[in-house]
């Protein structure tokens, strides 16, 4: 089918308001496939927003969260179900910048003022940190880099993988979304080289596999800029058999109160949501027979919903929040003498089996021109935990502490990485970025004592962020099983980072989006095996 014109689509989806319209029309740069749009709502205080192709607001399944897992995993069940999906930020098409590369870039500079397609907060260490509020979720606000998962992340992940599903699964999102032929700018083809100068080999070309040594690997941007996020795998969806609702917040999920009175010898069973509008009005979504509540809501916000649902220490199941992780990022800024270099964006990484090695550059400001190597440690082996900020409000973000290097082991990788990044500076492609010889740094430069680990080790303590890649909270084997459903209750699983123990390669969105698609495979395979047995 071809596209459809974003006016005939914004006009089908009459719950945007007319303001919302004429935004959207006289801010499009972007050329895409817009027909999810036709199973998009926002309801806006609406009274109701079932019809009666919905069956008075019951549906199969239930997907908290339309994001980087969400949106394939509504597309797939789609197929042969009914599926409403709960998002609370809003289309995409309200916050044009996300679409672009140079919105991209202006998005980084923004403040959360609470209509941002990303919601901002700090962690109990300190690190700013960032979670996707729009529909497509992180990957509509992300640097678009595209790398499937490694082998360690297979094995350990408590899951027994269908390996032909997943490659097939991964192959369902490339088609889609993912740009493999990316042209490399000046920064990238320099990082590139610097990175196999000093002895991160071999050169593995182009992969979207996970490969120790340099590669170059897809995006999400396409080779004119143009993001193609989760969102756009919704296009592959049933739309009949969809229905999505935006800036609709879960408040928690509702389950059967014969089967959590204290009598009862039955698992709680969840039959339902309560959600609130834009305006704040509270509605409610319930479940078919032998339906399901999936959550898709984030590494923060599925353990915060499953805690404010009653499903928590105060229910045996004292692993909600626990095992929570984020991949520490350490960077260095170098000025460049050329200001007139063209943005950039990750496409180009070194991988070694303690670290990671990522180039970036960031717009020019004040004339001046910062390029970026970020190095990044896999697992992490430290981990940290979420607990509630408040007991009954969704919209009170929770409290989280990571521990970043509270294991050793990680700050150890930490300095072997920053070195290596010490020597690419050494290396005849960095020649260009000098000033008179010498490069200059906007920010902290490293350590001049090669043999002082505890220099290095206090220069990556001193200057810790993030890659946005923090997981865990609803732990495979902890929270959920090797199915997603969450242990001891029936009718709720998770679908997200926040079942995984280590993040997935380089960049887990790859992996996010290959899961959501995956999940529908894996169920059914799953039953018709239990069916087999019985």
């Amino acid at each position: 089918m071809a596209p459809i014109s974003l006016l005939v689509v914004l006009l089908m989806s009459c719950s945007f308001n007319h303001h919302q319209l004429q935004l959207v029309l006289a801010n499009n740069p972007f050329d895409q496939d817009f027909s999810y749009m036709k199973s998009v709502h926002n309801i806006n205080g609406e009274e109701e927003i079932g019809s009666s192709n919905y069956n008075n607001n019951y549906y199969d399944y239930i997907i908290i969260g339309g994001g980087t897992a969400g949106c394939p995993l509504a597309a797939t069940l789609s197929e042969n179900y009914s599926v409403l999906v709960l998002e609370r930020g809003n289309a995409p098409q309200s916050h044009p910048t996300v679409f672009t590369l140079a919105g991209f870039f202006s998005d980084l500079q923004k403040q959360d003022d609470g209509t941002t397609p990303f919601q901002s907060f700090t962690s109990k260490d300190g690190v700013g940190n960032r979670r996707g509020r729009v529909l497509g979720g992180s990957s509509m606000i992300n640097g678009g880099f595209y790398s499937r998962a490694d082998d360690e992340f297979f094995a350990k992940s408590g899951v027994e993988w269908e390996m032909d599903l997943v490659e097939k699964a991964y192959e369902w999102v490339e088609e889609s979304v993912v740009s493999t032929h990316p042209r490399l700018d000046v920064w990238q083809s320099s990082m590139r080289e610097a990175l196999l100068e000093a002895g991160v080999g071999p050169d593995n070309g182009f992969s979207l596999n996970h490969k120790v040594g340099t590669k170059t690997s897809g995006s999400l941007f396409d080779q004119f800029g143009t993001r193609h996020g989760a969102v756009q795998l919704l296009n592959r969806a049933n739309l009949d058999n969809l229905r999505v609702v935006v800036q609709a917040t879960v408040d928690r999920i509702i389950f059967d109160s014969t089967t959590t009175e204290p009598s009862s010898s039955s698992k709680p069973s969840a039959i339902g949501v309560k959600y609130s509008d834009s305006k704040g009005k509270s509605h409610k979504a319930f479940l078919r027979r032998k339906g399901e509540i999936i959550l898709s809501a984030g590494a923060i916000g599925s353990p915060q919903l499953l805690l404010l649902s009653g499903i928590g220490p105060q229910s045996q199941h004292p692993n909600v929040g626990k095992f929570m992780a984020d991949n520490p990022m350490n960077i260095i800024n170098i000025l460049l003498p050329n200001s007139s270099m063209e943005p950039s964006i990750t496409k180009v990484v070194g991988i070694n089996d303690n670290y990671f090695i990522e180039p970036v550059i960031f717009q020019p400001q004040l004339n001046m021109t910062s390029g970026s190597l970020a190095e990044k440690i896999p697992g992490p082996l430290s981990i940290g935990s979420l607990w509630l900020a408040n007991s009954t409000d969704v919209k009170v973000t929770p409290n989280v502490r990571f521990n970043y290097f509270d294991n050793p082991i990680d700050l150890s990788r930490c300095v072997m990485g920053m070195r290596k990044i010490g020597e690419m500076l050494e290396t005849e492609a960095m020649n260009q970025f000098k000033h008179n010889g010498e490069l200059l740094f906007s920010g902290p430069s490293l350590p001049n004592n090669n043999s002082n680990n505890w220099e290095w080790e206090s220069f990556c303590r001193t200057t810790v962020g993030t890659f946005y890649h923090y997981h865990g909270g609803c732990v495979v084997g902890k929270v959920v099983d090797g199915d997603f459903n969450v242990m001891g209750i029936k009718s709720v699983r998770v679908v997200d980072g926040s079942t995984f123990n280590i993040s997935p390669g380089t960049n887990p969105q790859a992996t996010l989006m290959m899961l959501g698609t995956l999940g529908l495979r894996c169920w059914e395979k799953g039953q018709e095996n239990d069916e087999l047995a019985s």
